[in-house]
């Protein structure tokens, strides 16, 4: 039997310092304390600061790409100064370091965007937004998505935790934004935006679900972790990163993949990729059936896309 965290041996919680990923984080040490029946005390979060929370001018994409929000908790976690690392699994990088095991991924919330508009512009679509907006992201995905949906709508560099690109909104930066659903509703921000329909702005891959790592070597902890593994949203999310890891391309290619349960109890990858200005692209869908089929839909869709989307990926 593993042996439980104690007051005096406690179970160090790596996450980001925000506001939104220590939301994630409680709801960790919550998912914890009702599978093991631990004190609360025996659960300690470390927060810290990501490379990629310091960078607000300009894209990640940029600078190092998704790296720049797992670095400090993978050294942290490495150096044995965490025991666990929450993560927004949107923000982790495809192919990880194999001295690390993804343990467990909590229910996956709600997967779509919200639009966000400013005061004096009223719009419940993308469709509705006046023309020339100007929206405000930091993603290649939305940017291209948004581009090809109204190619009249201008995307403006927009970064931050969610409460700094909302003043940013509100000080006129830009007409609009899109913000996650899931982030918003851990926020308490349920009345915040409008959720769009995934049949029009296909999520990210992995938007809305928390991943919890541990070292690989460390059987203590995957035992704990196993424990609170929401294995619907493991094995839907497991398909989405599948088909990016044979898709391939960085974190400037823009591609959305959403993996869902459907009524017959069979599941679906939903996929799209995109040029960068959104003007091309290629969309499909598979049943997620046997080992293969994620990325038996990534070659598909290379396959079927133009130059000026398969030259974005590296598969």
């Amino acid at each position: 039997m593993t042996e439980l965290p104690s007051i005096d041996n406690p179970l160090r919680i790596g996450t980001r310092a925000s506001p939104l990923a220590m939301a994630q984080a409680q709801m960790t040490v919550a998912a914890l304390i009702v599978a093991h029946g631990m004190a609360a005390e025996a659960l300690e979060i470390v927060p810290m600061t990501a490379t990629g929370d310091r960078i607000q001018d300009r894209a990640l994409a940029e600078v190092g790409g998704k790296a720049l929000w797992t670095r400090e908790l993978d050294a942290a976690l490495d150096a044995g100064v965490i025991d666990i690392a929450v993560h927004s699994l949107k923000d982790v990088e495809t192919i990880r370091d194999a001295r690390f095991a993804l343990g467990a991924m909590l229910e996956r919330a709600d997967p779509r965007d919200r639009l966000v508009v400013r005061d004096g512009i009223a719009a419940a679509t993308i469709a509705d937004l006046p023309h020339g907006a100007r929206l405000g992201t930091s993603s290649p995905r939305r940017a291209a998505q948004i581009r090809r949906i109204r190619p009249d709508v201008a995307p403006v560099l927009l970064r931050g935790n969610v409460a700094t690109r909302l003043a940013k909104l509100a000080a006129g930066d830009a007409d609009a934004t899109l913000l996650a659903a899931a982030g918003l509703d851990r926020l308490g921000m349920h009345a915040v935006g409008i959720a769009q329909d995934t049949a029009v702005l296909l999520p990210a891959a992995s938007q809305g679900a928390i991943g919890i790592e541990c070292r690989a070597d460390d059987g203590a902890a995957l035992t704990l972790l196993r424990a609170i593994d929401h294995e619907p949203t493991h094995r839907a999310v497991a398909a989405e990163r599948s088909f990016l890891a044979a898709l391939g391309g960085d974190c400037r290619s823009p591609v959305a993949a959403h993996a869902h349960w459907r009524d017959d109890g069979m599941l679906q990858l939903d996929a799209e990729i995109f040029s960068e200005d959104g003007a091309d692209h290629a969309a499909g869908h598979a049943l997620v059936d046997h080992d293969d089929a994620a990325a038996a839909l990534a070659r598909r869709l290379l396959d079927d896309a133009p130059d000026s989307v398969r030259r974005l990926f590296a598969a």
